[in-house]
């Protein structure tokens, strides 16, 4: 709803906006809190290594004042390709103080994304842990930008994270900078301050621009719902990269908890995290879950503490659920996107549901839920009309979701930006039902994106590559249900006539030669696509197919 006209009157004159009553809204204050606050206490642990607040905001100024120095400045794109280092978290306090805009990248990427990435973001730096050095090496004689390329050499990394291609190492570059430089916070809170990029319907990603203020409350609002605290100790299980770690970069530093950093997840190494620092939170696809109820290392009693865990991208199943539970985990379920800083929903739990059986409160659980409390609007309707669906489980609509905790738009993609907010909504492409108590629950991805161990893949990506193969006559791929990734891409493909059929194990291996990893395809299907009488393929039935072939073991 717009807001009504208004006029001079009473409560305008001589009550201006001044310096006294008004600031920007930016996470970069909760680090400036924090370390005041909280100076000796722990912000960051990261194996053997312990940075208090005041060290961290310290760590801070010498980036954002060292990136100054050498000519980065407002709208200057610093790209950082690293796993959940202090680096990686650093860069998302220290590149925005610059003035310029962080763009953590994926590195679960294959290096032409990367080099897509690099281009279309004009970064001017790349900042990149020693593990990808190969990839990224790859993905800058492939890019046309020529960044200035900075290694990060982590001592908690294996051999290979040693390697260096850049001018200097990340603490060079810190050492050229000042730890007490007084930097001027954004005098715009609609300022960029992060630029991601999302698997759309397209081969290429959409980058999407986050501003500070919707950084700043959906952070608040994430450590609202999540139960932050300064007595809080989060595992970055979830990452970094991920709508800037689903914006509990900052959120952790608004509580003045402390974050416990991971390079890799894995089970043994989570567990023994948890045990030693008595981590309270932490975040994940439902895949880590199931990784840590089926690891031979989880513990056979509930931890002393209770961890509260959020997982998104599909909903965890029951069993799954049940047997957090029986380890001293609760689970919340979230809903969001990228282009709404990530969580929008979450399955708040009524205190009645506690007396409930564990299979009827898991598949309440299971809902996507209700809005969180700093998005202003959420509603599941027709997107063409903008009517909201009855509340009776069954209707299925679009969820649209408006307010301060949506981006931007789309870089350089003013059509794709208008078409996401026509009629003066977010589309999200989800299709879903709202329940007679108000909670969504997702039915249907209208764009065909597959969400597979919380990564997005575009549909039409993959079957772009699969078109290229000599043997490929057609292609069409689906989410097929998958009991570790949560979904999987199922390729439904028809051989070309005339030539050698191809094997599965051949297409699987091309595709690993044209596709990240995470998006080559678990289930290859041949024969005949079904198509409507105009030619198009009808990818409704391929789903039904792909579903009936069960759960991906």
């Amino acid at each position: 709803m717009s807001p009504p006209a208004t006029k001079p009157g009473p409560f305008d004159a001589g009550l201006e906006r001044n310096a006294a009553n008004f600031a920007p809204l930016t996470p970069l204050s909760f680090l400036d809190r924090a370390a005041d606050v909280y100076r000796d206490k722990v912000a960051v642990i990261h194996g053997g290594s312990r940075f208090t607040y005041a060290e961290m905001r310290g760590r801070v100024r010498r980036l954002a004042s060292a990136l100054r120095a050498r000519g980065i400045g407002l709208g200057d794109t610093v790209a950082v390709m690293a796993p959940n280092i202090p680096a990686l978290l650093e860069a998302h306090y220290g590149v925005p103080l610059a003035g310029a805009v962080l763009n953590a990248i994926n590195i679960r990427l294959d290096a032409q994304s990367i080099a897509f990435i690099l281009d279309h973001g004009q970064a001017k730096i790349l900042i990149v842990d020693g593990e990808y050095a190969d990839t990224a090496r790859t993905a800058l004689a492939q890019a046309k930008a020529k960044p200035l390329v900075i290694d990060i050499d982590d001592a908690e990394g294996p051999p290979a994270a040693r390697q260096r291609i850049g001018a200097l190492t990340y603490e060079a570059l810190l050492a050229e900078g000042d730890p007490a430089a007084e930097l001027a916070r954004p005098a715009d809170e609609w300022q960029a301050i992060c630029l991601l990029y999302t698997s759309g319907t397209t081969g290429n990603p959409k980058g999407v621009v986050y501003h500070h203020r919707g950084a700043y409350l959906n952070a608040l609002g994430n450590a609202l719902a999540f139960g932050l605290s300064d007595r809080s100790v989060y595992l970055w299980t979830l990452p970094m990269f991920h709508c800037s770690g689903w914006t509990y970069t900052w959120a952790v530093t608004a509580a003045g908890g402390t974050h416990v950093c991971l390079r890799k997840v894995e089970p043994a190494h989570i567990f023994a995290l948890i045990g030693a620092h008595r981590v309270t939170h932490m975040c994940g696809a439902p895949i880590v879950l199931n990784a840590l109820v089926h690891s031979p290392d989880a513990p056979k009693s509930a931890f002393a503490q209770r961890v509260e865990v959020a997982t998104g991208g599909a909903a965890p199943p029951s069993p799954v659920i049940a047997a957090m539970e029986r380890m001293g985990f609760r689970v919340t379920h979230l809903y969001g996107l990228t282009e709404s800083f990530g969580p929008s929903m979450l399955c708040v739990m009524p205190e009645s549901w506690d007396a409930l059986d564990l299979p009827v409160r898991a598949a309440l659980m299971a809902r996507q839920g209700v809005r969180m409390p700093t998005l202003d609007e959420l509603i599941v309707a027709d997107p063409e009309t903008l009517a909201p669906v009855p509340a009776d489980g069954a209707t299925i609509g679009e969820i649209l979701l408006r307010g301060n905790t949506i981006m931007k738009g789309y870089l350089g993609n003013p059509k794709a930006t208008a078409d996401a907010f026509r009629g003066g909504w977010f589309h999200t492409g989800d299709l879903a039902v709202v329940h007679a108590d108000g909670y969504v629950e997702v039915k249907d991805r209208s764009k065909d994106i597959i969400i597979s161990g919380g990564e997005n893949i575009s549909s039409i990506e993959v079957e772009e590559a699969l078109y290229k193969h000599p043997a490929v006559l057609e292609a069409a791929v689906v989410a097929r249900p998958d009991e570790k990734w949560g979904e999987s891409p199922c390729a439904f493909i028809t051989p070309k006539p005339g030539t050698e059929p191809p094997r599965e194990d051949a297409v699987i291996a091309w595709c690993r030669d044209h596709l990240a990893g995470f998006k080559i395809p678990r289930t290859i299907v041949f024969g005949p696509l079904p198509k409507t009488a105009t030619g198009k393929i009808q990818k409704y039935v391929l789903r039904e197919q792909a579903r009936a072939l069960g759960p991906r073991r």
